[in-house]
């Protein structure tokens, strides 16, 4: 062993979780530039030091939100405090991936994908926004997943 303290260090994402970082990301700039899935994908693929990432997750979560967003719109809508349309940009995309996962990802745990969607918020939403996204999610999973 050499000199050196062991220092703690925050653990790397996992590449599920990364993955879902760089969808979030597509579908942010989706929400603000549009463009589809296909070329946001490769924009993002693109740029350099992304890290370790699920390259098949991120195109199935990003194509799957980009097409099927106006369902995903729908199915969030009631469990709302406000129009789709005053939800920030952050806090819409991360909507729109966790209804995706839980309407469409059944072997994924309702759990995971509220928690990995109030990490996500954590990290990139605004100060309360994860409390926010947490109580949407919750209340999707309980009418979608309601087995669970």
């Amino acid at each position: 062993m050499s000199g050196q303290h062991a220092q703690a260090r925050t653990p790397a994402a996992s590449p599920r979780h990364r993955s879902r970082e760089l969808a979030l990301q597509g579908i942010y700039q989706w929400r603000l530039a549009g463009g589809d899935s296909g070329q946001i994908e490769k924009q993002i693929c693109g740029e350099k030091g992304i890290g370790r990432y699920d390259a098949a997750l991120l195109r199935q979560l990003l194509d799957g939100v980009l097409a099927q967003h106006a369902d995903l719109e729908v199915a969030v809508a009631p469990y709302l405090d406000r129009d789709l349309a005053e939800l920030n940009p952050v806090e819409f995309s991360i909507l729109m991936l966790g209804a995706y996962e839980l309407t469409r990802h059944p072997e994924t745990p309702y759990r995971v994908i509220i928690n990995e969607a109030v990490e996500l918020a954590k990290t990139f939403g605004g100060a309360d926004g994860h409390k926010y996204v947490n109580g949407v999610l919750d209340k999707l999973a309980a009418q979608v997943r309601s087995a669970e």
